[in-house]
C-alpha cells in the first residue's frame, strides 16, 4: 500500500502566488476531496483574480465559523450544519455556492471487535461514538440515533477532529464513528458502514458543504466571488464529464492528495460518493436560487430547528434566505458564455 502524503504540503508554496496583488483574502478549507482542491495547488485562483490568497486548514466547519467570526479568514468551507449553527448564533454570512451534495461521503462506521451488530442500531448503546461536533456528521449522527429510537445519552458521543478520530480508532479507543474522508476511507478498513448520509438525505434530512463568505467582504468583492466561481465550477465540470479520468494515478487525484493528504487509491471511490452541480444548477432553486424557496435555505432552516429542538443551538434566524446568494454564479453563468 503506497504511504500517505501529508495534507498542505504544497498549501505555502502557492499561498501568495501573485506577489505583486493589490488585493488580499484569506480562505479556510478543510480536508474534504472536492474537485476545487486542483485549482488550490495549481496557483490558478490567484493568477485568474489577481488576488493573494492565503489557504488556511481547519478540521471542522465550527472552526471555519469562528474564524470567520473573529475576521481571521474572509471566505470559508463548511457543512450545512456548521453554517445553520453559525447564522443561529448571528454570524453575518452569505453562502454563494454548493461545494458538493455530502450523499453517502459522510457515514457511521462501526469498528470490528467492537461489539458492535451493523444490522442491529441497539447494539450502540453503552458504546462511544466519535464525530466532529457541529458537523453535518454529527448532525446525521443526531439523526440516525433519533430515527431508531435511541436517546442520545445513551450512547457516549464523543467531539473527536477527523485527525485525531482516526488515531483514536486504530488505538480502540472508541467503538464507532460518523466522519468524512479521509479519515472515512481509513476506518472502513477495519470497520463496516451502519448508514451513510445518502440514506438520511432520502428521509428528509440532507446534507450538503458549501463555500460562505463574510457579509460585508463579500458586497466589497463581487468580482473577485463570481471569478473564483467560474474556476471551481470549470474543475467541477471536468470531474463530471470524465470521472473514469480522475484515477489514483492521475494528476488530479495527485493534486488532491497533495493538499488534503490520505491515499490516491481512496480518493476515486470517496469522489464518486459526493453530488456536484452544474453552474445552472446552482443558480435554479435546487440550491441557490429561489429566496426562501432555494434548496440551499430550506436545509439550512430544517437543520436549524432540529438542532434547536435538541439544545444544539440558542435561537433561529429570522430568515434563512438572507444567508444564501445565488449573485456570484449567475455572474459567473455570463463569464462562461
Amino acid at each position: 500500500m503506497p504511504r500517505p502524503v501529508p495534507s498542505g504540503s504544497l498549501v505555502a508554496g502557492v499561498a501568495f502566488a501573485v506577489a505583486a496583488a493589490a488585493k488580499e483574502v484569506a480562505i479556510g478549507y478543510q480536508p474534504i476531496y472536492g474537485p476545487w482542491g486542483v485549482p488550490i495547488v495549481a496557483g490558478r485562483f490567484e493568477r485568474e483574480t489577481g488576488y493573494a490568497i492565503k489557504w488556511v486548514k481547519f478540521d471542522s466547519g465550527a472552526k471555519v465559523a469562528t474564524a470567520l467570526a473573529a475576521g481571521e479568514i474572509q471566505i470559508g468551507v463548511m457543512g450545512s450544519a456548521p453554517i445553520a449553527a453559525a447564522a443561529s448564533g448571528g454570524a453575518e454570512i452569505a453562502l454563494f455556492w454548493i461545494l458538493a451534495e455530502i450523499a453517502a461521503a459522510e457515514a457511521l462506521v462501526v469498528r470490528e471487535g467492537a461489539g458492535i451488530d451493523p444490522q442491529d442500531p441497539t447494539t450502540l448503546i453503552g458504546k462511544r461514538m466519535a464525530t466532529p461536533f457541529l458537523s453535518t456528521a454529527h448532525f446525521h449522527a443526531l439523526v440516525a440515533l433519533e430515527s431508531w429510537g435511541i436517546e442520545a445519552g445513551r450512547v457516549d458521543l464523543i467531539d473527536m477532529q477527523p485527525y485525531r478520530l482516526a488515531t483514536a480508532w486504530q488505538r480502540g479507543e472508541i467503538d464507532a464513528a460518523y466522519v468524512w474522508s479521509p479519515a472515512l476511507a481509513r476506518i472502513k478498513r477495519s470497520g463496516t458502514v451502519m448508514i451513510d448520509s445518502a440514506v438520511l438525505a432520502e428521509k428528509g434530512r440532507p446534507t450538503f458543504d458549501g463555500i460562505v463568505a463574510a457579509r460585508d467582504w463579500a458586497e466589497k468583492n463581487k468580482e473577485f466571488l463570481a471569478k473564483f466561481v467560474k474556476i471551481v465550477a470549470e474543475t467541477v465540470e471536468q470531474y463530471r464529464s470524465d470521472r473514469a479520468a480522475w484515477t489514483a494515478e492521475s494528476p488530479e487525484v495527485e493534486a488532491l492528495v497533495r493538499l488534503f493528504g490520505g491515499w490516491p487509491s481512496d480518493v476515486p471511490a470517496a469522489l464518486a460518493d459526493y453530488r456536484f452541480s452544474s453552474l445552472e444548477e446552482q443558480a435554479s432553486r435546487k440550491w441557490l436560487g429561489g429566496g426562501k424557496e432555494s434548496g440551499a435555505a430550506r436545509t439550512l432552516a430544517a437543520t436549524a430547528a432540529f438542532l434547536k429542538e435538541r439544545g444544539r443551538i440558542d435561537a433561529l434566524p429570522p430568515d434563512f434566505a438572507r444567508l444564501v446568494t445565488s449573485a456570484p454564479v449567475e455572474t459567473a453563468l455570463k463569464l462562461a458564455r
